[in-house]
């Protein structure tokens, strides 16, 4: 499983100045310093300002994010590319408002799948319909384990042998199972991917979903690291 930071629009700068317009005013950097900057095609070295933000600027931000002033949260744009089972898709799927995603369809694309198998089996958790024990585990037999990777090759092995008799791809794509890794673009708001981090960065998370959960926290705290911290610190 794998999370990549795409591209990004905006900085707490952007945060801070979408709250001051209310006012008719605007925020800047505070230069703090100088460090080299250096350019390989043409070998110089420059000097660039170390911009951080004022400390009544990183006040304003807590003060949004603790009285839930959201809006200056959602101008900020983040893009990831995200690579995971289906069954951890589908869950990070639900989450809808302020984000857009595309994924590969395997209605066009018959590239030969690949397959998450876990390290090890958790244990059910007995107090609820659905959850697992994150320190108690199942051993299945070594028969077992065989043949949950046996049944998927059969599908996979099925899924080849549609495709080499002709049917098409939208339809041989149902015998595949869920643990098929799928990869797609998910792009939003500062805002939104907070909210979703506050939700799945839970201990009652599911462990897989919760790994992208928290790759995505470490790429965008490195990003917006006042607004991130002011958004997740009560979440």
């Amino acid at each position: 499983m794998n999370v990549s930071l795409i591209d990004t629009l905006g900085t707490d700068l952007t945060v801070v100045n979408a709250a001051r317009v209310s006012f008719d005013k605007e925020s800047t950097w505070d230069v703090v310093g100088y460090e080299d900057e250096i350019f390989p095609d043409s070998r110089t070295i420059a000097q660039r300002p170390i911009e951080v933000l004022k400390k009544g600027d990183e006040k304003l931000i807590n003060f949004l994010a603790e009285h839930n002033h959201w809006s200056p949260f959602a101008h900020p744009q983040l893009q990831f590319r995200i690579k995971a089972p289906i069954f951890v898709a589908r869950q990070l799927g639900k989450h809808q408002v302020g984000l857009v995603w595309n994924e590969i369809s395997r209605r066009y694309v018959d590239s030969e799948p690949e397959f998450y198998f876990p390290d090890k089996w958790r244990k059910k958790n007995p107090d609820k319909k659905q959850g697992s024990m994150e320190d108690e585990f199942v051993d299945l037999t070594f028969a077992e384990n065989c043949t949950v990777k046996s049944v998927v090759l059969n599908c996979l092995n099925l899924y080849t042998a549609m495709l080499e008799q002709g049917v098409c791809a939208e339809q041989a794509r149902m015998v595949l199972p869920q643990n098929m890794y799928t990869e797609w673009y998910w792009t939003g708001s500062l805002y939104a991917f907070a909210r979703i981090c506050g939700l799945r960065l839970k201990k009652d998370t599911q462990a897989e979903t919760r790994l992208i959960a928290e790759q995505i926290n470490q790429l965008v705290s490195s990003k917006f690291p006042v607004s991130w911290k002011a958004l997740t610190k009560n979440k």
